[in-house]
C-alpha cells in the first residue's frame, strides 16, 4: 500500500520488523499518555472551561476570560503557582529572553550548569556580541559543563559557595550538542544541592521539547520557573504560535511586566481569537507527544539496524522528543533530511539545501513540511553542517504519518548510497 509513495518492499519489511521490536516501549509511552491526558482533563474541569473562553479580545485585551483560563490550565497541568501563556511570545527563545531580562539586573550573574545553551541564545546572553544582550546591560555570565552526561556537582557546589549567583539556567534538551538530554532525577538532585547552599538562587529550566514525555515536570522537583514553546509539545500541533512561562507567582509577575510594560503586565495582551486553539492544543498534546515519541523510537531502531549510531537507542528512557542520528558525513545527513521533507504534507516538492539562518554560525539543513512554520512537534528534521553531522529529528502529529515519513527518508537515503 506504500508503493504510491515509492517505498520499496525491502523498506516496508525492515520497518515492520523494527516496529515489533518497539512494542514494549510503545506500551510504556501509552501509559504516560493516559496519565498526562488525565492531568489535562482534570485541569479543564477544575477551571470550568466553557465556550465563552473561545471569544476573542482585541486592542489592549482587558478582561480576557479565555486568556486567563488558558493560563490557569497551564498552571495546574505544570504544577505551578502561576503561568503566563501568550501568543505575543514569538518563540521559545523569545520567552527565555523575556524570562532572563525579567529576573536579572545589572551586576547579577547568570550561570548555566548544563554547558552552553542553545545557539539562538548566544546573542541574548552576550556570548556573541550584540548591543542588546544581557552582557551589554552589565549582567555577568558563566557556565559549567556537564561531565559524562550529568551535572558536575562538585564544581557547581564550589561555584555557588564562592559566587553570588542570581539565576541558574538548566537546558533539559540537548539542542545542537552531542550530549544526552537531562532527566528529572538529575535535575531534582542538583536543585536540592544548590538550594542547600543558597535557597535564594532562582533555578530556571528550559523545558522545550520535554513536556509530557514523562509523567512529571521540573517544577515538581524544585525548579522555580520553567519555559517552553507552543509550537513544540504543549501546542499539540494546533497552537499557531506562542510560548509559556510557569512557576513561582512573584517571578511570573516580573515576566509579565517584561513582556508588556511595568504597571500593566499580565492585565493586557489581546488573545485575538487564539484561545480556542491554545485550549485544543494542550488538550491534544498528550496524544500528539506520544505519537512523536513513537516515531522517534521507531526511527532509532530502524537506523540502528541499518548500522548508524543513534542517541537515544530505542530502549532507553526518553527525556525529550528529539532523536539523534549520527551520520559522520554531510551527504547522508542532507539526503535523510531531504527524505523527511519529501515525506511531509506541506512543501513535499521542495528540495531542502543547507543555508544560513539567524542565530546560527553554521549552515543548517532543515526539513519542516509543517502546517505551522517552524513547528517541531510536527515531523521535522534539521542539523548543522558540522562534525559529526547529526540529524536532529523530532515530532509527528500522528504515528502513522511519522512512520510513513521515516520510510520515505530511509528509502531516499539508501537509494543515494546504492546509486
Amino acid at each position: 500500500m506504500y508503493s504510491d509513495l515509492g517505498i520499496s518492499d525491502e523498506i516496508i519489511q525492515l520497518v515492520n520488523e523494527c516496529e515489533k521490536d518497539c512494542e514494549e516501549k510503545f506500551k510504556e509511552l501509552d501509559k504516560a499518555c493516559d496519565y498526562n491526558s488525565l492531568k489535562v482533563l482534570s485541569a479543564f474541569h477544575k477551571n470550568q472551561v466553557t465556550e465563552s473562553c473561545f471569544h476573542e479580545t482585541t486592542g489592549y485585551g482587558y478582561n480576557d476570560l479565555g486568556r486567563e483560563t488558558v493560563e490557569k490550565i497551564f498552571r495546574d497541568v505544570l504544577k505551578a503557582e502561576d503561568a503566563i501563556v501568550r501568543n505575543q511570545f514569538i518563540s521559545g527563545s523569545h520567552a527565555l529572553n523575556v524570562c532572563f531580562f525579567a529576573l536579572l539586573r545589572p551586576g547579577d550573574t547568570l550561570l548555566s550548569i548544563s554547558g552552553k545553551p542553545y545557539d539562538t541564545l548566544d546573542e541574548v546572553i552576550g556570548i556573541k556580541e550584540n548591543p542588546s544582550s544581557l552582557k551589554s546591560f552589565g549582567v555577568k555570565y558563566d557556565q559549567i559543563e556537564l561531565v559524562n552526561n550529568d551535572f558536575d556537582y562538585d564544581k557547581i557546589e564550589e561555584y555557588v559557595k564562592n559566587h553570588k549567583v542570581k539565576v541558574i539556567e538548566i537546558q533539559r534538551s540537548k539542542g545542537y550538542s552531542t550530549r544526552k538530554s537531562i532527566d528529572l532525577s538529575k535535575i531534582g538532585k542538583v536543585i536540592k544541592q544548590i538550594k542547600a547552599i543558597d535557597e535564594n538562587v532562582i533555578i530556571m529550566v528550559d523545558n522545550c521539547y520535554c513536556e509530557f514525555v514523562s509523567e512529571g515536570e521540573p517544577l515538581a522537583v524544585g525548579a522555580d520557573i520553567i519555559v517552553g514553546s507552543l509550537i513544540k509539545n504543549l501546542g499539540g500541533g494546533i497552537a499557531p504560535n506562542g510560548a509559556y512561562i510557569a512557576g513561582r507567582h512573584d517571578l511570573i509577575e516580573l515576566c509579565g511586566e517584561r513582556l508588556t510594560l511595568p504597571g500593566e503586565g499580565r492585565e493586557v495582551g489581546p488573545s485575538l481569537g487564539v484561545n480556542k486553539q491554545l485550549l485544543q492544543g494542550i488538550y491534544f498534546a498528550p496524544s500528539v507527544v506520544t505519537s512523536a515519541l513513537k516515531t522517534a523510537v521507531l526511527t532509532s531502531r530502524v537506523l540502528e539496524k541499518l548500522g548508524y549510531e543513534v542517541e537515544p537507542t530505542y530502549q532507553e528512557e526518553r527525556v525529550d522528543i528529539v532523536q539523534n542520528i549520527i551520520f559522520h558525513n554531510a551527504d547522508d545527513l542532507i539526503e535523510f533530511t531531504r527524505g523527511i521533507q519529501e515525506g511531509s504534507a506541506i512543501d513535499s516538492n521542495a528540495v531542502v539545501e543547507p543555508g544560513d539562518m539567524p542565530g546560527y554560525d553554521d549552515k543548517i539543513i532543515m526539513a519542516s513540511g509543517s502546517f505551522t512554520q517552524g513547528s517541531s512537534i510536527e515531523l521535522s528534521c534539521d542539523g548543522p553542517i558540522r562534525e559529526p553531522y547529526i540529524a536532529y529529528m523530532q515530532g509527528s502529529l500522528t504515528y502513522p504519518y511519522g512512520k510513513i515519513g521515516l520510510m520515505k527518508a530511509v528509502e531516499k537515503l539508501l537509494r543515494k548510497k546504492n546509486s
